[in-house]
């Protein structure tokens, strides 16, 4: 007869649980809608359900921009001084610098400088990217910046921003802030020449990157929702003591208000920007 333990006792399975990857699925930051990693390849991280606009990352969103994103050239940009003022919080500057390297690989700096095809229209494009240092507007950030704008004064090319960040370096101190007037300097050469100077903001477009470059293209252009502005909401409700519209510095409320010109979805983005592009270079 069968002992009353063995009756009651669970069965133990000797199979090991294999668990889904986090990369497997993600929760959309917006309307908590869980995607399919899948999925959001093939809608260039596009939420299907509320059609929130995740960050790309540089590869992604050149893949989605441009004719062929095998085919670009990449623009040299001189490396300036590394960790000039010797900085240091909880962890020294170039310390930091060296880690994102390494997990990023392929970059040096929050950005890519590159020569490509949009819709048929050769065109410099300098691409930020949030996901190293928070897209952090340092030397080397303006240094590109000034670099993209002398090379297509150069070669009479237009030029397209793509910016995503959350303003200037803390590290570089007043260097950073330096980038702003810089950067805004250099832009005016392509104004003289007649060359367009498109910028496409993207979430997050704060800080100083807000108060300089990032606004002064002929023509700005945004992704649904994005978040644009110089100071935080938060830190602006704190200092006006005022509660802020529904929507307050989201790429719909700029555009409603006469700050931007045109909100476009990533799907459109390659075929709308070169429609502009060619208006603006006299082209068919």
């Amino acid at each position: 007869m069968m002992s009353w333990l063995k009756l009651v006792r669970p069965k133990i399975s000797t199979k090991q649980k294999h668990e889904v990857p986090d990369s497997v699925w993600q929760k959309c930051p917006s309307c908590g809608q869980m995607l399919f990693h899948r999925d959001l390849i093939e809608s260039h991280q596009v939420c299907d359900n509320c059609n929130h606009h995740l960050r790309l990352g540089i590869a992604e969103r050149f893949a989605v921009l441009f004719d062929n994103a095998d085919t670009l050239t990449n623009i040299a940009v001189k490396a300036p001084a590394e960790d000039p003022l010797k900085f240091k919080d909880s962890k020294k500057y170039i310390d930091r610098l060296k880690a994102t390297r390494k997990k990023k690989q392929d970059q040096e700096d929050a950005f890519k400088l590159v020569k490509g095809e949009i819709d048929g229209v050769e065109t410099v494009v300098m691409a930020m990217d949030f996901s190293f240092m928070g897209g952090s507007m340092g030397t080397y950030v303006g240094e590109a910046i000034v670099t993209g704008a002398e090379y297509a004064a150069e070669h009479n090319l237009p030029y397209l921003l793509i910016s995503q960040s959350g303003g200037a370096r803390m590290q570089e101190g007043i260097l950073s802030l330096m980038q702003m007037a810089r950067t805004t300097a250099a832009l005016q050469e392509l104004k003289e020449k007649a060359l367009p100077y498109i910028v496409l903001l993207t979430d997050p477009t704060t800080g100083g990157v807000t108060a300089s470059f990032a606004m002064l293209g002929d023509v700005l252009v945004s992704e649904p929702g994005a978040l644009i502005g110089f100071a935080g909401p938060r830190v602006i409700e704190q200092t006006i003591r005022e509660t802020l519209p529904e929507g307050f510095q989201t790429a719909e409320y700029l555009l409603e208000h006469g700050m931007l010109d045109l909100i476009l979805e990533r799907k459109n983005q390659r075929q709308e920007l070169g429609r502009i592009l060619k208006n603006l270079m006299n082209r068919s």
